[in-house]
């Protein structure tokens, strides 16, 4: 089962998440899922649109679908749809092979805490 896990880090924090999922992923040799790690708010937001999340949801109550397909599934323009596949797979999230769009994973879960910086 793959697993993506969707997160807003500041650099630092990112940098030490992978390193303690490297060092976990040597010492048990386990999957441990895949990770798209943002900065900001602003940036997964920018990213990931909420049309963008749409099709997301949409192709995982589809399976594999044509570029077509999808965009009469959504009721949108096919253009549009092309436009938004293509941020998607550039970012990992979507798939795309002879047979159609796909997203590869079983779960996506998005991980997120916004908090009060310190005075």
């Amino acid at each position: 089962m793959r697993e993506l896990t969707i997160r807003i880090l500041d650099e630092d924090a990112a940098m030490q998440a992978m390193k303690q999922r490297f060092v976990s992923t040597m010492k048990s040799g386990a999957y441990t899922g895949e990770y798209l790690t943002f900065e900001s708010p602003t940036a997964l937001f920018r990213a990931i649109t909420p049309k963008r999340w749409e099709l997301i949801g949409v192709l995982q109550k589809l399976g594999t679908v044509s570029m077509r397909e999808l965009a009469r599934q959504t009721q949108r323009d096919v253009h549009r749809i092309h436009d938004d596949i293509k941020s998607l797979k550039e970012l990992g999230i979507v798939d795309q092979d002879t047979k159609g769009i796909a997203v590869p994973f079983d779960k996506i879960h998005t991980d997120f805490t916004l908090s009060r910086k310190a005075a």
